[in-house]
């Protein structure tokens, strides 16, 4: 097994940071009614700027194929180019289309040759299992690099007129159309961008980080759905999918919009995520002392003070000072946080040789959680 390294990173957020105020002109009044929900949310997540793809006039920038590609696009110089990639490994929650795969479309945009492609799918954890594949391919010898990205662009499924059909369907019913609460939340928690890596096997650059393990964890089998898109949850909790319904219904119900069980999530969220956070830390025979950098994703600052409490009762407190976010500045960026996260602290001058960083990832779907562990080089 070769070692591996991350010798490039970038990041890409499209437009100018819009502010807590310009989101509903961005994304949209439903009904034509400022929304309640969008002051309880942003009080408890605490996010004061975020991205979209959606220019001043309300038109669509990039799509989320467009959005990795520049990433991509800025990892690369003359030493070293598109065309030098080998290995292309796409992950997000929110691709464009159902076929061609994520990472087709990026590899479309880019033009750069012939290469291996490697779309993981699912949320949040896309993303990092985007970057175990690449990782695994480097450190077996398949291949001598990869390039593996996060992205969102959630913007596009959070607008008003994605739900117009339902609103005016519950109109003709003569009952309030407001949306309920799990398909509104998620509005005001999600923003736009991109994140990438190149992995080498030997550790070029300023800072290499040297990735020494990953690992996942699901909880699908003891869990039902908590976020979803593409369907409706049932009272009995299965899921009904989009392709089981007439197509007439797609739109009354707004199947295609990302929706979350608020309740379910509070409940589990932290508690499954130290759970395995403690086996992986067992697994690799490390304690919170081997830790110089702690970066979690979390959705919200909600969480911040209960997933602290949750780590202290369990016997794995993580001090303050060893916490990374960049929750507040940059929005949730679902599968592209975690890279934009490391990018921010690969950039901040904080680092030096030898520190240790532990990347935690959740992913709310089906209660996935998925680790990295860090060394600078």
């Amino acid at each position: 097994m070769k070692e591996v390294y991350i010798t490039r990173i970038a990041k890409f957020l499209p437009n100018d940071p819009v502010g807590n105020d310009e989101m509903e002109e961005k994304l949209g009044a439903i009904n034509g009614k400022t929304s309640k929900a969008r002051r309880i949310v942003l009080r408890n997540n605490q996010i004061a700027t975020r991205y979209y793809a959606i220019d001043e006039n309300g038109e669509v920038t990039h799509n989320n194929a467009q959005l990795t590609k520049e990433a991509v696009e800025l990892l690369c110089d003359e030493d070293f180019k598109t065309s030098d990639i080998e290995l292309l490994s796409c992950g997000t929650s929110s691709p464009d289309q159902i076929l061609p795969s994520h990472a087709a479309m990026v590899h479309g945009f880019l033009q750069n040759g012939n290469m291996e492609i490697n779309s993981p799918s699912g949320a949040c954890c896309s993303g990092m299992n985007a970057l175990k594949f690449g990782y695994l391919s480097v450190a077996t010898g398949q291949k001598n690099n990869a390039v593996c990205t996060g992205s969102e662009r959630t913007s596009s499924w959070m607008r008003s007129d994605v739900f117009e059909d339902e609103v005016d369907y519950l109109k003709e019913l003569e009952e309030n159309p407001i949306l309920a609460f799990e398909k509104e939340f998620l509005r005001w928690m999600l923003s736009d961008g991109s994140g990438a890596v190149l992995l080498e096997n030997e550790p070029k650059g300023k800072l290499p980080l040297k990735i020494e393990w990953m690992e996942g964890y699901s909880y699908a089998f003891e869990m039902e759905t908590c976020m979803y898109a593409g369907g409706d949850k049932l009272e009995n909790g299965h899921l009904k999918p989009w392709s089981e319904y007439p197509s007439d219904q797609w739109g009354k119900k707004s199947l295609f919009a990302m929706k979350q069980d608020v309740k379910l999530l509070s409940g589990n969220i932290l508690v499954k995520g130290v759970h395995s956070l403690i086996d992986a830390m067992k697994k690799n025979n490390i304690t919170t002392d081997d830790i110089d950098y702690y970066l979690p994703h979390i959705s919200s600052n909600y969480f911040k003070e209960r997933l602290y409490t949750e780590l202290k009762e369990q016997g794995v407190e993580i001090p303050w000072d060893k916490w990374f976010l960049n929750l507040e500045r940059v929005g949730n960026i679902g599968a592209a946080s975690i890279y934009v996260m490391i990018e921010d602290l690969m950039t901040s001058g904080k680092l030096k040789k030898g520190d240790k960083i532990l990347c935690h990832v959740p992913e709310s779907a089906r209660f996935s959680y998925t680790y990295a562990y860090l060394t600078v080089c």
